[in-house]
């Protein structure tokens, strides 16, 4: 290649963006390329780099967004790649070259990755301006092209969106580290004092709706209760369920311990005056069935209240008239005005409602803490009368044979 190459490259890109002019590019547009490829030379002279890796960095800052002119913001890349790729290949530049710089213009897709020097050099002049105080203006133009370009929902947000921006970039080579992250660390303040900012405003603006539109207010409370409503019944329903669970266990363990007992009390009983040596471990079955029984019926064994309650307990709200045990000795008509006085009361009513799922829930931790007790019995018990039974019957000592001895002069 010729040693005119840089000042080709530089009119060939120039005339084209003339050629080709985009209204909507607020900034990636000739004058961006141009401080991009201002940066690249002053970033790629301080690492003294080759005259074949200058090259390729130059013609990427050069070509690495005039793909805006064609495509989508999304495609600018490979679109740059082809624009460089027929003026590279007109000025017969080889095919190595040629992929060295589709491969730094490729980099500069965010989130950044870039591989080797080259491309950590071209990353760094693409968002030098992080780094200082031209940030704001060109912000501004990126926000605005986005809109004219119809991306409106990269610009939705757009303060948060910046912030983010910033705290996940990063400079790769030390040169701008050294030199911009001062400045970009006080452009990220900037940032989210903004964005803070924009975000109270928008919370009082919401704030002001809503005193504003007593219609939405309305629509919003009426929301609010009937989710209460149907979390509370949920939940009570929940419960009940479990209950029922919980009793349905219990019956379990009652039936399957009676039949045991059963069997032991009518069968095994009378084997005993024979059978010694099946006492102990009958009577270690038995006792666990026992235990288990009386556990389980302890867990269903229901528990009433007086069933009554005053005048002061209600004017108080401290009688919760939604648990029969509270009222069933009461009067119909004392009920009645009870019940009343508490649907009057929105703070009342609801707080009966969560003492009444309190109250099955201390219930429901009974019956499960004795239940679980109950099987816990019930399966040791199975376990050592087995092994008892097992036991006594290896040990059992042999029958021994009584001889009878007949007397010499007995005939035969």
């Amino acid at each position: 290649m010729n040693d005119n190459i840089y000042k080709k490259i530089a009119q060939h890109v120039t005339k084209t963006f003339e050629e080709y002019p985009h209204p909507n590019l607020c900034y990636h547009n000739l004058e961006h390329t141009k401080g991009v490829v201002e940066r690249t030379q002053e970033i790629a002279a301080h690492y003294q780099l080759n005259d074949n890796d200058m090259i390729a960095v130059y013609a990427a800052a050069w070509f690495h967004d005039v793909g805006h002119l064609f495509g989508e913001i999304t495609e600018h890349e490979q679109k740059s790649v082809e624009v460089m790729r027929d003026f590279m290949q007109q000025h017969s530049a080889d095919e190595a070259l040629i992929e060295t710089i589709a491969g730094c213009i490729y980099s500069t897709r965010i989130p950044h990755e870039p591989k080797g020097m080259l491309q950590e050099i071209l990353c760094d002049a693409d968002t030098y301006h992080f780094g200082t105080e031209d940030f704001k203006k060109t912000n501004k133009q990126i926000r605005k092209e986005y809109n004219l370009r119809g991306y409106t929902t990269f610009t939705h947000d757009w303060e948060k969106s910046t912030v983010e921006l910033l705290e996940q970039h990063q400079y790769f080579t030390s040169y701008c580290q050294v030199l911009l992250q001062d400045g970009k660390q006080k452009n990220i303040e900037r940032a989210r004092k903004k964005y803070l900012k924009s975000k109270n405003i928008m919370a009082h603006a919401e704030r002001e709706k809503m005193v504003e539109d007593p219609a939405l207010v309305k629509a919003k409370q009426g929301l609010v209760t009937r989710g209460i409503q149907t979390m509370l019944r949920l939940t009570s329903e929940n419960h009940l369920r479990l209950s029922d669970m919980a009793d349905g266990k219990a019956n379990i363990l009652i039936s399957v311990n009676a039949i045991i007992i059963s069997v032991i009390l009518g069968v095994l009983i009378r084997k005993l005056e024979t059978d010694v040596y099946l006492t102990i471990p009958t009577m270690l079955f038995l006792a666990f069935s026992v235990t288990t029984v009386i556990i389980a019926i302890m867990a269903t064994r229901p528990k009433v209240s007086e069933g009554r309650f005053t005048k002061a307990d209600v004017m108080n709200k401290r009688t919760n008239l939604l648990f029969f045990g509270n009222f069933y000795k009461t009067a119909p008509e004392e009920y009645e005005w009870a019940m009343s006085m508490m649907m009057q009361d929105k703070d009342y009513l609801y707080t009966s409602l969560i003492k009444d799922i309190h109250q099955l829930g201390v219930v429901l931790g009974r019956k499960y803490k004795l239940i679980r007790l109950a099987y816990t019995i019930f399966t040791i018990g199975i376990v050592v009368s087995v092994v008892a039974f097992t036991l006594a019957v290896m040990l059992k000592e042999p029958s021994q044979v009584t001889t009878v001895s007949m007397p010499s002069n007995t005939p035969l």
